[in-house]
């Protein structure tokens, strides 16, 4: 097994409310779950291969709960990457390298029955976490945006965390709102819902925690 170790900030949203049931080891509100994923990597390697400076993707679908499986996902990465940096992206995003259930890639991995071609494209993204504004662009295919959630009272930005010091993901996420649509190969859309702004540090054993 190659170690693999990555360091970035993510922007992900989801059909969920504000709150996000499946954060707290609950069901999705929706019943079923639509996630839009996005990583700027600041740091990185897998086994020899550099990956700081990357940019990765993902759109996700399941009919129901994560957990009860027969998801379907595509797969985005960065066109500027080396035949070796795609190849190590892919194994990482697909839970390859990596302790069984580790990371956030391996569990959605085991649930994934339909898994499209990867495509290789100019990926547009960033992402302030502390700010919780991001933008995602992938041309043709899917577009995200992130925005703190604001008051229906006065406007004022309403600013929330979540903790999950076991968590495989992260240790503190910043909540905000997010909006997404995607158009090939999968369609979704959904609007105002659960954004979650976090800095990530993973590797092949799971997060690496302060």
């Amino acid at each position: 097994m190659a170690y693999w170790k990555l360091k970035g900030r993510e922007l992900a949203n989801c059909n969920c409310e504000y709150g996000c049931n499946c954060q707290f080891g609950g069901l999705p509100d929706k019943g079923n779950c639509q996630a839009v994923f996005a990583m700027a990597i600041d740091q990185g390697i897998h086994g020899d291969t550099d990956l700081s400076g990357l940019n990765i993707a993902a759109v996700f679908s399941w009919p129901g709960p994560i957990h009860e499986g027969h998801g379907e996902c595509a797969a985005f990465v960065d066109e500027r990457a080396t035949d070796a940096q795609r190849n190590a992206l892919l194994t990482i995003m697909t839970g390859g390298d990596t302790d069984p259930f580790a990371t956030v890639f391996a569990v959605f991995a085991s649930t994934i029955e339909t898994m499209h071609p990867p495509g290789f494209v100019p990926i547009e993204f960033d992402v302030d976490v502390d700010g919780r504004t991001g933008r995602l662009r992938i041309e043709g295919h899917v577009e995200m945006d992130g925005e703190p959630i604001r008051s229906p009272v006065n406007g004022a930005e309403v600013r929330a965390r979540i903790n999950l010091p076991d968590g495989f993901e992260y240790e503190i996420a910043e909540i905000g709102s997010g909006s997404s649509r995607s158009f090939a190969p999968m369609k979704l859309e959904h609007s105002h819902s659960y954004g979650q702004f976090a800095n990530l540090h993973l590797d092949s054993h799971g997060v690496v925690r302060a």
